[in-house]
């Protein structure tokens, strides 16, 4: 029984000494409010700062004409032209649009996260690189998937 009180013991505290800290969560989310705000707002300078250089931005999408599903991809530099343009006239979300940020999974240097949006879900991957976290993939979809 000492063993496994021991066990525990030491596993929880490298845990907290190896895990993440406070201020990783908080620059975490930032990232992915980042990426959202970034749209409601036109701020293009501010996706840039969420976003890796090698970002991808993946969904799946349906070919009108063959009726088949394929994987639809979208790089950093067309993130950031969207930032720049989607919501120009400001009719893109409501008033007070949905974000809501789920930390699923974070370590020392790697997170996982879900963005809960007005329309979308976005799973993103997030990596903390020369002391900076960078949204490296996100796997998105509508909440209705018919929408695609």
């Amino acid at each position: 029984m000492k063993f496994v009180f021991f066990g525990l013991v030491l596993f929880f505290t490298s845990h907290s000494i190896l895990g993440q800290t406070k201020q990783d969560s908080l620059e975490i989310k930032q990232a992915a409010l980042d990426y959202i705000e970034s749209q409601h707002k036109p701020n293009p300078s501010q996706m840039e700062r969420a976003l890796h250089p090698r970002m991808v931005k993946r969904t799946f999408w349906k070919d009108k004409a063959t009726g088949k599903d394929y994987v639809r991809e979208t790089a950093t530099e067309s993130m950031i032209l969207l930032a720049e343009s989607y919501n120009k006239k400001g009719d893109k979300f409501p008033a007070s649009p949905k974000k809501e940020v789920l930390l699923l999974d974070v370590s020392e240097r790697t997170a996982s996260v879900k963005l809960i949006a007005d329309e979308w879900i976005d799973y993103m991957h997030i990596v903390k690189l020369n002391g900076t976290w960078k949204i490296v993939n996100v796997l998105w979809q509508y909440h209705d998937v018919k929408q695609h």
